[in-house]
């Protein structure tokens, strides 16, 4: 069985901790096969350079950053494979920049993930709160629709925590839609595939949803999104059980941006 994990974090974003030295050193101690260096990409749309020193690393620091995870490829080749990654926000109006920057390294893979939509952050529970029933549907066919949008612009190799609304509103598997069905055969038609974000014990996505998933035939994969070294490859045997139990056989893998299948 091999043992991976596509979705790591370290201290250039401004809310993890560690190096990422770090981090492969914990994944070689968790005896992981694979690691991913994923960290969030700056804001490249900005004239600014680092606009969001809480969120994401500054533009100064993105050569740095790629730099620096080819070396630890290199020094570790043998021991582990270490793969260069990133998370990139989906911002539907700066995909061609996105798009000519990533062309420009060499990735091993991408992952897209929603953090705002609807004028929102993706953690604005304050905001969910004050909604209607209808306003709180609204809300939530708003967000499944940026990531069928997300799915569908053919940046991304993976799709980050789908369904990450469900860890922090109040309720939100009581809004039943359609929309979250559309959004699954948006992913499936386009074959990207989609972690299960285990950042929390509540994994994500997971229960009804993660079935229907499967119903479609999407395919998965893992990431810890973990923000401490100690965190890498958080409850990858429980992910893997689950993932058994739900159906599935297999799940990705990657490298130099081309996706491989394996056995669970």
């Amino acid at each position: 069985m091999m043992k991976f994990d596509f979705h790591t974090h370290h201290e250039r974003c401004g809310h993890a901790t560690g190096t990422l030295r770090e981090y492969v050193i914990a994944a070689v101690e968790s005896n992981l096969q694979i690691i991913g260096l994923a960290d969030h990409l700056p804001l490249f749309a900005e004239q600014t350079n680092h606009p969001s020193p809480g969120e994401c690393m500054a533009k100064s620091e993105f050569p740095n950053y790629v730099n620096e995870v080819l070396q630890l490829k290199h020094e570790f080749a043998g021991k582990i494979d270490v793969l260069l990654g990133a998370e990139a926000d989906f911002i539907p109006n700066c995909l061609g920049l996105y798009r000519e920057i990533i062309g420009s390294y060499p990735f091993d893979y991408v992952i897209g993930s929603v953090h705002e939509f609807a004028g929102n952050s993706l953690y604005n529970a304050e905001y969910w709160e004050q909604l209607t029933t209808q306003g709180k549907l609204d809300y939530k066919n708003s967000y499944y629709y940026h990531v069928a949008r997300s799915a569908k612009c053919g940046l991304y190799d993976i799709l980050g925590h789908v369904d990450a609304l469900d860890r922090y509103l109040s309720g939100y598997k009581e809004y039943q839609t359609e929309v979250a069905d559309e959004t699954l055969r948006t992913i499936a038609e386009n074959d990207i595939v989609i972690e299960i974000n285990s950042s929390d014990e509540h994994w994500v996505p997971n229960g009804v949803l993660l079935e229907r998933a499967f119903h479609y035939g999407v395919k998965v994969t893992f990431g810890s999104d973990a923000h401490e070294p100690e965190r890498v490859g958080d409850h990858f045997e429980g992910v893997r059980q689950h993932l058994l139990e739900i159906g599935y056989r297999e799940w990705a893998i990657f490298n130099k941006r081309q996706r491989m299948m394996i056995p669970l």
